[in-house]
């Protein structure tokens, strides 16, 4: 058995990436960071053979290659995964490893490898169809002619809430996600928060999303109970956390 690991390039590593995207089947967080050449990529070969790949980003900056975030190897040669990790270790001496809570890849291996483990953001999936209605609010596309309010957080949303003709909320959903997966967000002006609109606002995104062809995701601050609710009101539920830890001295 001879395992080394190569740096190389996205093409390169695509066949086993769609595997792994097809194994995971939900939203990937940090799915744009290949796109935007904000990614190390590395080759797991094993006698000669292709067997996997690893990711590697910045953990503050984006020119940094201090963090690994993605790994996968092909299912007959995961008994190997710590060594081919550990070999990762010490080639890119990386001194950081982030990942989902689902995914069942890497998420050992952080426990195995890092230590000072921690977690800020919640991620969410849609979970049931709700049914919230608030009388006298519409809900529509965004027209260039709207007047909005400020915006603190959020971007100017695709679609917005509309009530006594102004405009009290706006959102949308973004497509950094792997596909089918989109990021739902919205925002509402802060004198009509704690009304429901915020709820009602992700419910329409929701099914804009569907009708685009495309299945709603999100994500929140672990500290932020009031988006949390609003998404679980709306019918999103946790799916995983972002967790992201130090790696241990010993293990290189």
């Amino acid at each position: 058995m001879n395992l080394q690991v190569y740096q190389t390039e996205l093409p390169q590593i695509l066949p086993y990436r769609d595997l792994y995207l097809q194994a995971m089947n939900r939203q990937i967080r940090y799915n744009a960071t290949h796109e935007r050449g904000r990614s190390s990529l590395y080759s797991f070969v094993m006698d000669e053979i292709p067997i996997g790949y690893a990711a590697i980003k910045g953990k503050n900056e984006p020119t940094d290659r201090d963090c690994i975030f993605e790994f996968f190897l092909l299912p007959a040669h995961r008994k190997w995964a710590s060594l081919a990790f550990q070999q990762l270790i010490l080639l890119t001496q990386a001194t950081y490893i982030e990942c989902q809570s689902n995914d069942g890849f890497i998420t050992p291996l952080l426990y195995e490898f890092a230590e000072q483990i921690r977690t800020e953001v919640i991620l969410f999936e849609d979970h049931h169809v709700t049914d919230l209605k608030i009388p006298d609010v519409t809900f529509r596309p965004y027209n260039d002619d709207d007047k909005v309010f400020e915006h603190q957080s959020e971007p100017l949303g695709d679609y917005v809430l509309v009530w006594n003709n102004s405009v009290v909320a706006t959102g949308g959903f973004l497509l950094h996600y792997n596909r089918p997966f989109a990021d739902l967000y919205m925002e509402v002006q802060a004198e009509h928060r704690g009304k429901g609109l915020g709820s009602y606002l992700l419910q329409e995104v929701k099914k804009a999303c569907y009708l685009a062809g495309r299945v709603p995701a999100a994500r929140c601050d672990l500290k932020n109970k009031a988006s949390r609710g609003c998404l679980e009101k709306a019918g999103m539920g946790v799916c995983g956390f972002v967790l992201e830890g130090v790696v241990k001295l010993d293990k290189t």
